[in-house]
């Protein structure tokens, strides 16, 4: 029914812990497939019983949205997971998630996340626009949306792509991610392609994942050189018009 789309970049430690909790949480009415795609080399001996394990050895690294396209062409489930490896699951999130995603005819849903200790991170956002860039520059806080655990369903206008759950319909609607963007943003992209073409994106707060942040490398300044040319194609692509529009819609429709 789901296939999931892991990509390593030499985390095979983190991959496999993310392949016990798999295992330990008995997904197996839900989960078709998981692939694995090796970005970079590594040795590994990833051990998974009870489903089907792809891996995928990349000769040269690819981007975010290359990588996980490239699992979707070789994808068979009815739905389509992309999962960061650092990741970790409390219990199984995946039956609430189809059930929503089925009853609400949803084109992406995702649970909230949670940090190693309990605590939501800012993982459901607004849409950028520049005012709020500006408003962050001085502040130095994302335009989140508040919420608990506790609550209901709802509907943002983003979330961040560590753990997306797509309905493979929408996802070959939008033709998957957009790889121009090589890291960052293509999240925040595909989640406005797929309100354009109808597709509403949700967030159950009551399912939830761990996200344990592997952050340190993105002080480097080619992650900072990735992340403004990111920011600048999304702005140029989608003329920076695309907000307003889209909760003018969002207000008729949620």
């Amino acid at each position: 029914m789901i296939s999931l789309s892991i990509v390593s970049h030499g985390q095979a430690v983190l991959v496999q812990q993310l392949l016990n909790d798999l295992e330990d949480v008995d997904p197996s009415e839900m989960i078709k497939e998981v692939i694995v795609t090796c970005n970079l080399p590594e040795r590994i001996n990833y051990s998974f019983k009870n489903l089907p394990l792809k891996l995928i050895n990349n000769p040269l690294p690819k981007g975010f949205a290359a990588n996980h396209n490239a699992a979707f062409e070789q994808s068979i489930g009815d739905y389509f997971c992309v999962l960061n490896p650092d990741i970790r699951l409390i219990e199984n999130p995946f039956m609430a998630l189809v059930e929503n995603m089925r009853d609400l005819k949803l084109g992406m849903i995702a649970p909230s996340i949670v940090d190693l200790d309990g605590q939501l991170e800012d993982s459901v956002r607004r849409f950028p626009t520049i005012s709020r860039l500006v408003k962050r520059l001085f502040t130095g806080k994302h335009d989140i949306y508040t919420f608990t655990q506790t609550d209901e369903l709802f509907y943002p206008d983003w979330v961040a792509g560590m753990f997306m759950l797509f309905d493979k319909a929408a996802y070959q609607a939008v033709n998957g991610f957009d790889e121009g963007y090589f890291l960052y943003y293509e999240d925040v992209d595909i989640c406005v392609r797929l309100w354009q073409k109808g597709f509403p994106i949700a967030v159950l707060p009551k399912s939830s994942v761990i996200h344990q942040a592997q952050r340190q490398s993105h002080k480097q300044l080619k992650y900072l050189r990735w992340h403004l040319g990111s920011m600048l194609r999304f702005f140029i692509k989608h003329s920076g018009g695309f907000a307003q529009n889209l909760h003018a819609k969002l207000g008729k429709c949620f």
